[in-house]
């Protein structure tokens, strides 16, 4: 009753175009929900993610669930949840896609799902990691453990959204680092982040983590940019 009473002197307003959400809705409408730019890539058996890394790391699948546009609906959802702190999104995106995860014949096996790291002093500024709660609501979903002590940041880096994909390979090389033990030998990781854009640092991660004897990686983000 409270919620309803607050709902309505204080309506929830949807994370994609800003309307007030219905009573059934929750963090994004349904005409946002039809709007947004769906990839398919989980229908996909050589899809455009696994083309962007065949050749420079190898990996068991590759995929993003929506596409990056600018001045786009995913655009908005990707601005807040990255830097207005409305974290709520990355757990609504990471409900809906792991519904679509859970059917990927290359993921059955998967033991441990692994964010992309944000440096300690990143992580300070900004207060959270923004795809900490993408990452926790696959892993309530599918039942895959979510584990953010393997893969460090070593170094801080100014933001990379201006630089071109050679630009971003010189920054990214070496800044990563792992800390694993036996316990985590033979183990098929999940590397999880917001948007691929060149890869760069996604190849820089999965480098680190197929360092771990046995490992294997697959990786997933919640948007690409096309």
């Amino acid at each position: 009753m409270f919620k309803k009473v607050l709902n309505l002197f204080f309506p929830k307003a949807c994370a994609g175009c800003n309307s007030f959400l219905l009573a059934n809705e929750n963090v994004i409408c349904t005409v946002c929900r039809h709007e947004i730019p769906l990839t398919n890539h989980s229908k996909i058996e050589n899809n455009e993610a696994m083309a962007k890394f065949y050749g420079r790391i190898p990996i068991e699948f590759a995929g993003a669930f929506l596409y990056f546009h600018k001045k786009g609906i995913v655009q908005e959802l990707i601005h807040k949840l990255k830097y207005k702190g409305h974290q709520d999104i990355g757990t609504s995106i990471g409900y809906w896609y792991a519904e679509e995860l859970k059917n990927i014949r290359e993921l059955q096996d998967v033991d441990f799902i692994i964010p992309v790291p944000l440096h300690k002093r990143r992580l300070k500024e900004r207060g959270y990691n923004q795809v900490e709660t993408f990452g926790k609501a696959l892993s309530e979903s599918t039942k895959i453990a979510y584990n953010d002590t393997v893969l460090f940041r070593n170094v801080y880096s100014k933001t990379q959204t201006n630089k071109n994909i050679l630009g971003r390979s010189e920054i990214v090389k070496s800044i990563f680092s792992v800390t694993a033990d036996e316990s985590f030998h033979n183990k098929h990781f999940l590397l999880i982040d917001d948007v691929i854009t060149t890869g760069s640092t996604l190849e820089s991660c999965g480098r680190e983590l197929l360092k771990i004897p046995g490992a294997r990686l697959s990786i997933v983000c919640m948007a690409m940019t096309q």
